[in-house]
């Protein structure tokens, strides 16, 4: 007994090199599997076993490491061996006839389902005798992984008839051998009469159209060296549904889409991190009509790939690549439901209107500013929007997309962290959600609606100032000033008299011109000439305008005498006198102003017009004719001391009225 436990623990570990991990079916402590450790200085303490008499009833999967190139001994009863899967790891080339060997014990009964072979050295005329035997064992899942072949390849006879197999991987193949013959390499694979495919990192540049109808559903030869020329024209992949060749040195996509119009079947495929681009003036797309999945992500495509899609297409990863904006004119994808356009350079979130059942959409790590309204509109059947990581621009713009995450019920993936205020400066940092506008700052047409209500009461206002203040006969009063003083200035200085020629103006109604010409002229203008007074009918010069007149009148003047009345204050040319006379008083800050109430105006007689004139009436002290003649003789010495003046006895009278 002793004598077979020595047997026994040399066979497990080639003394303390091999380890053996078994992974049971037994499950304590709730665990799903029991995985025991063995090693040379532990089996000593375990009990006896006879040869050939592994524990290994209730292993699923048994894995080796070989140390010594040794992996196969006889000790091992692979009949009586329950395990469904099997990794046999570092083989060198030395170690292979042992592998072959052991291998050779299976068969369809033997009941392996998964067989990995990891890091093994070997020749091409025994890699494809290890296919051989596996292709007719019970094993569905046969992995290589990190192999080496090392002598000349030649084309070898395989037979595929009678396997088990479903898939196969083969990753990271190097070959020390550089001059064979490529068909003779890949002939092998391409007959494959088998589901599923993986052939990777290993550097292949070319892959055969099987010579029949192929039985494969699933290929995978990502981060090799393929080129637009694989599967050209290729016939005999009607049952393909999943195509990956990432990572290779594809370039023409309109060459790719020409591929998969052959694989009827095909739902999937991916061609992402090649160097593929797309010039619209070259050959159109061909695409097959099944294709739903498509990944065409870092790769070198521009907004012409839009123009080069499969209109079936129902998930589009677009990520990674140079597109800016998409455009307007492409062909509407009815089914596409996922839309990837994350790290980009678009500058707007693109609508829906060539997307009408896009329900996930992420443009993530693009230059997106301000979200274009379009979007808002046309995409009602957003489900999920990953928009974060933009460069946000906090603006008016920017509410209804905010307003768009309070209505969404987390549609928006990232929200709030991922969604930051990155212009203006002062704003940079904030999150769009503490990001606060007023309505009336954003609302345009709120904005111009209250902007036209307050110019409307302004003009109103303005109006009705300018309607009961008479500003517009002010203006017109203005204008006719300056021209009539501009005249003055340009005329000769011959024809203009001396100024102050003239102790007093006088400003009356024609109603009131009884007592102006009986009462204030006779007693004002005595033989002794001690006071002159203008009269219009020898002093207005001919062919001037009335207002010119008027105007030099007052200016040559000393003072301007207003008779008020109730006749005064509804007389157009009274009130043109009495305005000039009040800008003379105004423009040369004198005392020319002389008011002489002959009858009582009551203050809702005086027009609007005449402001002037109440203020007048209210600040400055007026003559009031008194209707007893005992005060008659005041009243005319108090109205001579107002008329002062040293005037030349030469000047000439002129008395005006209207």
């Amino acid at each position: 007994m002793a004598e077979n436990r020595r047997l026994l623990t040399n066979f497990l570990f080639f003394s303390s090199v091999f380890t053996l991990t078994l992974w049971s079916n037994i499950k304590p402590s709730d665990e799903n599997e029991f995985i025991a450790n063995y090693s040379s200085s532990l089996l000593e303490d375990h009990y006896d076993y006879e040869t050939k008499s592994l524990p290994l009833s209730h292993t699923k999967r048994l894995q080796f490491a070989s140390a010594d190139n040794k992996i196969n001994h006889p000790s091992w009863d692979v009949e009586q061996n329950t395990s469904n899967s099997l990794v046999l790891s570092n083989i060198p080339e030395d170690g292979i006839s042992d592998l072959i060997q052991l291998l050779s014990k299976f068969n369809k009964t033997s009941g392996l389902k998964n067989l990995a072979l990891k890091n093994i050295t070997t020749s091409w005329g025994n890699f494809t005798t290890i296919l051989q035997i596996v292709w007719h064992t019970s094993t569905e899942y046969f992995s290589i992984f990190k192999v080496k072949l090392m002598s000349h390849i030649n084309k070898r006879r395989f037979n595929y008839d009678g396997t088990s197999l479903k898939a196969v991987i083969i990753t990271n193949v190097s070959i020390d051998v550089f001059y064979f013959s490529q068909d003779d390499l890949y002939c092998i694979f391409s007959e494959m009469n088998i589901t599923a495919l993986t052939i990777s990192d290993s550097k292949i540049i070319h892959m055969l159209c099987p010579s029949k109808q192929s039985q494969f559903r699933f290929l995978n030869f990502s981060n090799n060296d393929l080129t637009d020329m694989v599967f050209q024209g290729c016939n005999n992949l009607d049952l393909l549904e999943t195509l990956i060749l990432q990572r290779n040195q594809l370039k023409k996509l309109s060459k790719v889409s020409s591929m998969t119009s052959k694989m009827k079947s095909l739902k999937h495929l991916d061609i992402s991190r090649n160097l593929l681009y797309y010039d619209e003036n070259e050959n159109h797309c061909h695409w097959v009509g099944t294709l739903a999945k498509l990944n065409l992500s870092s790769n070198k495509l521009t907004d012409s790939v839009f123009g080069c899609l499969p209109i079936n297409v129902q998930i589009l990863d677009l990520q990674n690549n140079q597109i800016r904006t998409v455009p307007k004119d492409i062909t509407e994808l009815k089914a596409l439901k996922e839309l990837n356009i994350a790290f980009n350079r678009l500058t707007e979130l693109p609508g829906c209107s060539h997307f009408r059942g896009l329900e996930l959409l992420n443009i993530e790590e693009n230059s997106i500013l301000i979200p274009s309204s379009d979007f808002f509109h046309s995409c009602q059947n957003i489900r999920e929007l990953r928009g974060g990581h933009n460069p946000f621009q906090c603006s008016c713009e920017l509410r209804d997309f905010v307003n768009f995450e309070k209505k969404s019920r987390g549609r928006l993936v990232g929200w709030p962290e991922s969604y930051v205020c990155e212009y203006p400066d002062d704003l940079k940092g904030t999150e769009l959600k503490d990001f606060q506008l007023s309505e009336l700052s954003c609302n345009t047409t709120l904005l111009l609606v209250i902007a036209l209500v307050v110019t409307v009461v302004v003009v109103a206002v303005t109006s009705f100032l300018c309607i009961y203040f008479d500003i517009m006969w002010y203006l017109k009063m203005m204008w006719q000033w300056t021209q009539t003083k501009r005249r003055v200035r340009k005329s000769h200085l011959e024809d203009l008299q001396s100024i102050l020629q003239f102790h007093a103006f006088i400003s009356y109604s024609e109603r009131d011109s009884f007592w102006v010409k009986n009462h204030l002229i006779p007693n004002l203008e005595k033989e002794d000439g001690s006071v002159q007074i203008c009269l219009h009918e020898r002093n207005f010069i001919p062919g001037k305008s009335i207002i010119e007149n008027i105007i030099n009148c007052i200016e040559k003047s000393y003072k301007s005498i207003f008779v008020l009345s109730p006749n005064f204050v509804q007389s157009e040319w009274c009130h043109y006198e009495l305005y000039f006379a009040h800008h003379k008083l105004f423009s040369e800050s004198s005392n020319s102003l002389i008011l002489i109430l002959l009858e009582p105006i009551p203050q809702y007689l005086i027009p609007a017009r005449y402001h002037k004139l109440k203020a007048l009436m209210a600040k400055r002290t007026y003559l009031e004719w008194p209707k007893e003649k005992s005060k008659h003789g005041l009243f005319w010495a108090n109205l001579k001391a107002t008329i002062n003046s040293n005037l030349p006895i030469s000047a000439k009278v002129v008395v005006e009225t209207d």
